[in-house]
């Protein structure tokens, strides 16, 4: 079955291959995983100790990010070498400073994972919430080496508790310990045989928890809002931006907005901005303008959400009107801000329970988005209980770091 699964890896990759002659991402996944093999040889001496964390996009690395920075205080000498699947994760993360070498995840074909493994060598191997690629399993467990999930979360619907799942399930013979987010996912486990399971909780809690700490002060951002009720819609798509310019262009309410799009592509960006009726700016032209004046302002760059967020009265969260649903909210959430997302949520168990605590406000249309931003903006105690439910359930989920560091060697 292994050999099977690899001769469908090898064809999609030269189908990627095809494919990335016409779509500029498929390109970044195939060329940036080129000098893979090179780079590790001229970073990595077979004299190293290094630890290996897996993430498959940037919500995964962000997600893995409290316990990369534990172990590298545990082992200082030890070189930590992260791999990301998507260009989506890579391209934003690559100059990351907690790691000593961040590279493309190479396919997973036997050679690929063999010859990975012998240039890294790791001594613990850690994979974030999900991807279990077969053949780097079936490596790491010939050679022993120590591996881990964290965060992890399972599904009925997931291949493993198939009939027809029994290649998947092997796979799973590999680590060492499940740190998983949910009693569901433990139960799951448990129905496999798998003793070696702790709920330990989301590690997200942990590193969104941490971001209070840090100056999350923009002077620019200050001088917009001066003193203004302000909505930051983040990660917003194009269908969750068609009901917030309905929104901006008719409300005759006191209040400013700031959006920062998931995509910052120069010709939606410029989409976008035409679309809005009142006084609008870009990120990348607030140098030659007073942004007092405006009452909208487009966040055309990357990196800085988190720290916008900070300025919130009120958070719209986008990606719920798509696949696979709405994008983080822990963010605005442990700043104390109430949040509104689309319908799409359930496969996100904080999003489903902060709509349960009411902290939280799910719409499905645009009668119900104007609604729920009417009674935030008019009701002052309504807005800051709401956001008091959000960072409170913050602040009670905080400790699955711990848990995951308690229980490795």
């Amino acid at each position: 079955m292994l050999f099977l699964y690899t001769i469908i890896v090898q064809i999609a990759n030269f189908s990627l291959k095809i494919v990335a002659l016409f779509s500029p991402k498929i390109k970044l996944f195939i060329d940036g995983r080129k000098p893979v093999f090179e780079i590790l040889a001229a970073k990595i001496k077979t004299n190293d100790k290094t630890i290996w964390f897996h993430a498959a996009s940037l919500g995964e690395y962000e997600q893995g990010l409290p316990v990369i920075e534990k172990i590298k205080e545990k082992f200082p000498n030890h070189k930590i070498v992260v791999t990301f699947f998507s260009p989506s994760g890579y391209e934003v993360r690559k100059n990351n400073l907690v790691a000593d070498v961040t590279v493309y995840l190479p396919l997973d074909t036997q050679k690929n994972a063999q010859q990975f493994l012998k240039l890294v060598h790791p001594e613990m191997v850690f994979f974030i919430k999900y991807e279990y690629w077969p053949n780097y399993l079936n490596e790491l467990r010939k050679l022993g080496t120590p591996t881990y999930l964290i965060s992890g979360i399972f599904r009925e619907n997931q291949m493993f508790f198939k009939w027809y799942g029994g290649f998947y399930r092997k796979a799973l013979e590999t680590f060492t310990y499940f740190f998983v987010q949910n009693e569901s996912s433990k139960k799951l486990l448990l129905q496999l045989g798998k003793t070696n399971v702790a709920v330990s909780g989301d590690t997200r809690f942990d590193r969104v928890a941490t971001i209070l700490e840090k100056d999350n002060s923009l002077d620019f951002i200050e001088t917009f809002k001066n003193d203004t009720l302000t909505i930051v819609v983040g990660s917003s798509w194009p269908k969750d931006e068609i009901l917030l310019v309905d929104y901006i262009n008719q409300t005759s309410e006191k209040v400013k907005f700031i959006i920062a799009p998931h995509n910052i592509k120069q010709e939606q960006i410029q989409e976008l901005k035409n679309s809005i009726n009142k006084k609008t700016v870009l990120f990348s032209e607030k140098e030659t303008k007073n942004l007092t004046d405006f009452d909208v302002f487009i966040i055309d760059t990357i990196g800085i959400l988190t720290k916008i967020y900070s300025y919130a009265d009120i958070a719209y969260v986008g990606g719920g009107f798509g696949n696979p649903g709405v994008h983080n909210i822990l963010e605005p959430a442990t700043f104390g801000v109430p949040i509104i997302i689309g319908s799409n949520f359930s496969h996100f168990a904080e999003a489903t329970a902060l709509v349960n605590m009411e902290g939280c406000i799910s719409i499905a249309n645009k009668k119900e988005l104007f609604d729920a931003f009417s009674n935030l903006i008019d009701n002052d105690d309504i807005r800051h209980e709401k956001g008091h439910i959000c960072s409170t359930f913050v602040q009670m989920n905080k400790g699955a770091t711990a848990i995951i560091m308690n229980n490795i060697s």
